[in-house]
């Protein structure tokens, strides 16, 4: 089944709706310039309210992962979804991490998804910066790469979809080695078109299900799980 993500929660009421629709996770964003930006109060007033079966990811944007491991640990997040803007950062996320089977888990340690715009996917700039090993992550190390249509400017929450059939080559080959999941411009309408080209492990939407930044719409919610779900009893 596919793996669906509802990012952007800045309230109870919306977290809730995305849990009643059926959604895997649900995201908070700590992003100063993000018009979702949550405190790391809000986040833990709204996930102390929701069941244990729904993932509680926590966005980040630059900055060390130790910072936000501490800010996981403190809103009590299951994960972390960290955007990388440069190769660097690249291998800070990996030197820093380590697997992360479910024995894993009770020593405080959040599952990390490694989350990228797509244009630092081409092979050529991978294999240029010199990552192309600790990209495929052979050990492990991230729980899925998210493909974001993001850039160094704004790496994610844009509103708009990347060319996917142009991308497709790619993400298939990573696919070979990760779980993808795919973001960027999302909605109901046009979900089909992406899982069909793409054939992603899992969706992740913020601004596609929203009435406005911020504030989810609970019917285009409801509308995005359904389609997720429909496609994936088509292709059963």
């Amino acid at each position: 089944m596919t793996w669906v993500k509802i990012c952007g929660m800045t309230n109870l009421e919306d977290a809730l709706t995305a849990v009643a629709a059926g959604a895997d996770a649900v995201g908070f964003v700590f992003y100063e310039k993000s018009p979702r930006c949550v405190s790391v109060e809000t986040a833990r007033e709204i996930v102390e309210k929701l069941p244990e079966s729904v993932e509680k990811v926590g966005v980040f944007v630059g900055g060390s992962l130790a910072k936000a491991e501490e800010i996981g640990a403190a809103a009590g997040l299951d994960a972390l979804q960290v955007y990388t803007t440069s190769g660097a950062m690249i291998l800070d996320v990996l030197e820093n991490v380590g697997a992360w089977p479910p024995s894993r888990r009770k020593s405080g340690q959040r599952k990390i998804y490694l989350a990228l715009p797509i244009s630092k996917m081409v092979v050529e700039q991978v294999e240029q910066e010199g990552l192309t090993i600790d990209v495929r992550d052979p050990e492990g190390k991230f729980v899925a790469l998210l493909l974001d249509s993001g850039n160094g400017q704004r790496p994610g929450g844009t509103g708009v979809a990347f060319d996917w059939n142009q991308a497709a080559p790619t993400v298939s080959r990573l696919s070979l080695r990760h779980k993808i999941v795919i973001a960027g411009g999302l909605t109901a309408q046009n979900l089909p078109q992406a899982i069909g080209i793409l054939k992603p492990w899992g969706v992740d939407v913020a601004s596609g299900v929203e009435a406005s930044p911020g504030k989810k719409d609970a019917q285009k919610v409801r509308a995005f799980v359904r389609t997720v779900r429909d496609w994936d009893k088509k292709v059963s």
